[in-house]
């Protein structure tokens, strides 16, 4: 499965030349964005990042090796199982683009939830 997931920001509108599945892991609705222009096949919050984590790291960029092992343990928790075997599954069958509103993309949960799974989901070492 390696290579299967990639991450962009919800509001690059055009979706990416290689088709595939568009899936936002955001918690919350991107503000300003309809249904219609973001062009998701998949709104898979149960992914996203707890409330305590994400007003924890407020998109601190200090604070994302701290984040990314928090929420990398989070990925293993019951809570998020099902919906990372969903993404798992949906990358079985093809390419998943995950989508997030946050500004720098770099250090948002897509970014580390895309090389997570590229991993086969494996904690860090």
């Amino acid at each position: 499965m390696a290579g299967s997931f990639s991450y962009r920001r919800i509001y690059e509108v055009k979706p990416p030349p290689h088709g595939g599945k568009r899936v936002l892991v955001d918690r919350l609705w991107p503000r300003g964005m309809s249904k219609e222009r973001a062009h998701l096949d998949e709104w898979l919050r149960e992914v996203a990042p707890s409330a305590d984590l994400r007003e924890w790291y407020h998109h601190d960029p200090r604070l994302f090796a701290g984040f990314r092992d928090r929420y990398i343990a989070e990925l293993g928790d019951a809570d998020h199982r099902p919906a990372v075997e969903h993404l798992r599954d949906l990358a079985a069958h093809d390419r998943v683009t995950l989508l997030t509103a946050t500004k720098d993309l770099d250090h948002s949960e897509a970014a580390v939830l895309a090389e997570w799974l590229d991993n086969a989901g494996s904690a860090p070492t």
